[in-house]
């Protein structure tokens, strides 16, 4: 007697679960970050500085925990009803913003850790446990380095954007019901 493994059609409670933690730690750590950088200096912002380099070191840990997740189990396929219906760009796109994601789940707090680095501002992490500089002290590589942690964070906050936007065109105008297969608690 032989059984057929049907692939899932939903995500797994640890995937689900890393991926609305991990996207509501970037949404608060951007939106934490664009208001930081307004403040004259102060001990407030001396502390949400800290803060955001804590978040940031937390989210490239869960993005590391989430790649792992995703290479060993492997998501469920679009449904065939949905594939069908979308138009090859639209799979391109899919595709494609996916694969980013987890490039600039990266790079942004590689890149803001390089930057630290550089500007010579240790992390130490919670307060207790101090990182490895990434990069060597130097105001120019720091100076060079400034610039593409913003630029990587706001390609992370559109795709994120961009994901969500999906998310409610499926939802809204669709009504393919792709986005449940995200929603924590549904059989």
């Amino acid at each position: 007697m032989t059984t057929l493994q049907t692939q899932p059609m939903r995500y797994g409670a640890t995937a689900i679960a890393l991926h609305w933690v991990l996207g509501l730690a970037i949404v608060a750590v951007f939106c934490v970050g664009w208001y930081m950088t307004g403040l004259p200096f102060s001990p407030q912002r001396l502390k949400l500085y800290n803060w955001h380099k804590w978040a940031g070191v937390t989210i490239l840990a869960l993005s590391a925990l989430r790649l792992l997740w995703r290479l060993t189990h492997r998501p469920p396929a679009l449904p065939a009803a949905v594939q069908a219906g979308m138009p090859r760009w639209q799979q391109i796109a899919h595709h494609g913003t996916h694969h980013l994601l987890y490039l600039l789940f990266f790079a942004v707090p590689l890149v803001g850790w390089a930057y630290s680095s550089a500007a010579g501002f240790p992390i130490v992490f919670l307060g207790v446990l101090p990182l490895p500089s990434f990069v060597p002290a130097s105001p120019e590589l720091a100076e060079a380095i400034k610039p593409w942690h913003a630029w990587t964070a706001y390609a992370l906050a559109a795709l994120v954007a961009l994901h969500v936007a999906a998310a409610f065109k499926h939802q809204l105008i669709d009504r393919d019901g792709l986005i449940g297969r995200m929603l924590p608690g549904r059989g």
